[in-house]
């Protein structure tokens, strides 16, 4: 198995971590000149992208490695890993936030230069959604699950960030200084969703999900359009580990078919797949009419299967 030659996830991973040092910057000036508890739990999820990013950058990495002899099917399953590390740091931030919200509560005041605070936060907001949007967009299209947690979580900053400055424009407009430690808390119970979220998607992967319905229908259709002169296949079995796919099934051929014709079949089938599924890794059982097992069956045309 190759690594993956596409530099695009790897350079990404890379500029966020300038980036999401910039955004955490801009916020903690916003909660310095306001003194807003709200502000300072957005800086403090920020400073969890600035940890998010340099770990989803390592093992975007690392994943990239080819096989070796301790790893014989890659490093894939690292990205993974960095989706739920960042996971575990979400939930972190969340728990953070309630401690520091939960004294203000009981002694809320108003905010100190409430216009150039929220300024600077709307402005790392900005910065924020069109990042995260990069990050989505790209992660689905590389398969890579750790840049695409990222943006996830960034996106969820963003939504964070929105709730926070209407929030904090009604408290600063009707004077009710208590809308800010309560806002300080909204924002935690949805950094701890966001967390359950990157979480359980990654550990998914990591139990050796299958690829999705739509992939799985895709295969199907491949296997049924190049296994002519076979017939049938059986057993198809799939699992992803980030931007591969590892996909096994076995095909039934007559029990007098030479070899080199049953190999032949083998190419064209492995070829039609890897086409509609890059970076597949496959493995083909053949085995003779008389031995056909019980499975799942893919009917080809021109058979009674």
């Amino acid at each position: 198995m190759t690594a993956r030659t596409d530099p695009i996830v790897e350079r990404l991973a890379f500029w966020g971590i300038p980036l999401a040092f910039g955004v955490m910057g801009l916020k903690l000036v916003a909660w310095w000149v306001t003194g807003s508890v709200a502000l300072l739990s957005d800086g403090m999820e920020s400073t969890v992208n600035v940890v998010a990013a340099f770990i989803a950058y390592f093992l975007i990495r690392y994943a990239a490695r080819p096989a070796d002899d301790d790893h014989q099917f890659g490093h894939h399953k690292a990205e993974y890993m960095s989706a739920v590390l960042e996971g575990a740091l979400i939930i972190v931030a969340a728990l953070l936030i309630v401690q520091e919200a939960w004294g203000e509560l009981f002694a809320p005041k108003l905010l100190e230069a409430p216009v150039l605070g929220l300024g600077i936060n709307a402005a790392a907001g900005v910065i924020n959604i069109v990042w995260a949007r990069v990050l989505i967009r790209v992660g689905r299209q590389h398969l890579s699950p750790a840049l695409a947690a990222d943006g996830h979580h960034i996106m969820s900053d963003v939504v964070t960030s929105a709730g926070v400055f209407i929030g904090l424009v009604l408290a600063v407009s009707t004077g009710y200084a208590i809308l800010d430690p309560l806002l300080a808390l909204a924002v935690a119970v949805n950094i701890l969703y966001q967390g359950y979220k990157v979480i359980s998607h990654s550990l998914g992967g990591l139990m050796d999900r299958a690829v999705t319905p739509e992939e799985e229908a895709a295969i199907r259709a491949a296997i049924k359009a190049n296994s002519v002169g076979s017939l049938g296949v059986h057993d198809l079995r799939t699992r992803r580990a980030g931007a591969a796919a590892f996909i096994d099934f076995h095909l039934v051929v007559p029990a007098d078919m030479p070899v080199a014709e049953a190999h032949e079949i083998c190419d064209r089938l492995e070829d039609a797949i890897k086409e509609v599924i890059p970076g597949a890794s496959l493995a083909i059982h053949v085995e003779p009419e008389g031995e056909r097992a019980h499975g799942i069956k893919v009917k080809v045309e021109g058979t009674s299967q």
